[in-house]
């Protein structure tokens, strides 16, 4: 039987805020999705959510039915405070403090606030999102006991149980696959081949066997390699299997 609750899924339109979302109608009686405009550089992220919305809900009837009402906010003021490769036209590096220039200072944070902000307007009580610490940069609010500490603080805050969910927390990607194989087989990874965005850059012109993106970037060649690992781990795997 499913979960009762309602989840709320912190939904880019990307990889792993896809996984997460069929990780989440899989287990949870309503789920809706939440996405955030905050001046990113690859804000074309956007548009690849309703069109990953529209393909779940199509090849996955047994989904369908559980997924609930979209929300998109406006964060602008973040990319406006931000100085990052991701909110503005610049090489991505690392800095002197060993993270990369791709790192938004508070972004997780603040997504996951708001996020419970809705969640107890919606009646949720469950909040979903992508973040790792297996296969990441070393954002530190990608870290586990981040997020233990802010479900402690928004439960608190608001005065009712809210539990943050990071089903990809010790996932490597070629996992994520692995994972999205088990979920909905080989009609889900070609949907998140096709329809979700990762590249930094916003690129969606060629087709990898990964998906569309640039190839350079740190989020293509993080995707790919795990792709390629993924392919290679399966049963009956080829050299052309990747």
């Amino acid at each position: 039987m499913s979960d009762p609750r309602t989840a709320i899924v912190l939904f880019s339109g990307g990889q792993d805020s896809t996984a997460c979302l069929a990780w989440a109608l899989d287990r949870y009686a309503r789920v809706e999705t939440l996405g955030f405009d905050y001046g990113q550089r690859h804000r074309i992220e956007l548009d690849c959510r309703q069109v990953v919305r529209r393909a779940l809900a199509a090849q996955f009837p047994h989904w369908a039915a559980r997924l609930g009402d979209d929300h998109v906010l406006d964060l602008s003021l973040l990319g406006q405070i931000s100085d990052t490769a991701l909110t503005s036209e610049r090489a991505i590096e690392l800095q002197a403090n060993g993270l990369p220039n791709t790192f938004v200072p508070g972004r997780n944070l603040l997504f996951l606030t708001f996020a419970a902000t809705v969640a107890y307007r919606r009646g949720a009580s469950v909040l979903v999102g992508g973040m790792c610490e297996t296969d990441f940069s070393g954002y530190p609010d990608c870290r586990d006991n981040t997020l233990k500490a802010q479900q402690i603080a928004l439960s608190l805050g608001l005065d009712t149980p809210m539990t943050i969910e990071t089903p990809l927390m010790w996932l490597t990607k070629a996992q994520t696959w692995a994972l999205t194989q088990q979920l909905g087989g080989d009609a889900l990874n070609a949907l998140i081949v096709e329809h979700t965005h990762t590249c930094y850059l916003g690129e969606r012109g060629a087709l990898h066997a990964w998906g569309h993106g640039c190839g350079q970037c740190p989020a293509c060649a993080l995707r790919a390699a795990g792709h390629a690992e993924w392919c290679a781990s399966r049963p009956g795997a080829g050299a052309g299997a990747a």
